[in-house]
């Protein structure tokens, strides 16, 4: 499977979870502090929105991949 192939598939694949989920959400750590025993630490949950358009389009840009850069050249 040559690079343009598995760009593709990995477009298709985040476009299809785009879609299907709508976004995805992950924990990030904010402030640490230590306080002699006590340790304390602050983690924010952040979401980020994929727009359906983000997502249908990379399903696009996928497939017109997969149909015109997989093209062997003569040589």
């Amino acid at each position: 499977m040559n690079a343009v192939r598995l760009v593709a598939v990995v477009l298709i694949v985040a476009g299809v979870l785009g879609l299907a989920y709508g976004g995805f959400t992950y924990t990030k750590g904010t402030h640490d502090a230590k306080l002699g025993p006590i340790e304390l630490s602050v983690k924010d949950k952040e979401t980020v929105n994929v727009p359906v358009w983000a997502g249908a389009g990379a399903i696009v840009i996928g497939g017109a991949l997969l149909f015109f850069g997989g093209g062997r050249k003569s040589g």
